[in-house]
């Protein structure tokens, strides 16, 4: 197994509810940490939602792994930002058996 080439720098951000003033929230995303990535295409497809077609893509984003429950490491309720381009986190799983590097399963949809 080769080693990935961690050369993107992408931000890992988590979703945070604020109170609204209302009795309801509103929710923001909170970058969390810098993480250097592999970025890798997996599939591209057109998805139609609300009247419009989106544009969607899935990527296989490897980091460098961390232990579990420490902030920096990746979890399926979270996101990694790249510049405007937003890829959601649907799975993580650990890349090698040695756990040095962690594999992102996620998707990015852009509208047109």
């Amino acid at each position: 197994m080769r080693l990935p080439h961690l050369r993107r720098r992408l931000l890992l951000q988590a979703p945070e509810r604020l109170p609204d003033g209302a009795g309801g929230y509103a929710e923001i995303w909170q970058t969390i940490a810098e993480l250097w990535a592999e970025v890798t295409p997996l599939h591209a497809r057109e998805v139609a939602a609300g009247g419009t077609v989106l544009s969607q893509t899935g990527q296989r984003i490897v980091v460098r792994a961390a232990p579990e429950g420490a902030t920096t490491r990746p979890r399926p309720d979270q996101r990694l930002i790249e510049g405007a381009r937003i890829f959601t986190i649907l799975a993580v799983t650990e890349r090698d058996p040695a756990g040095r590097f962690l594999t992102c399963i996620t998707r990015e949809e852009l509208a047109p």
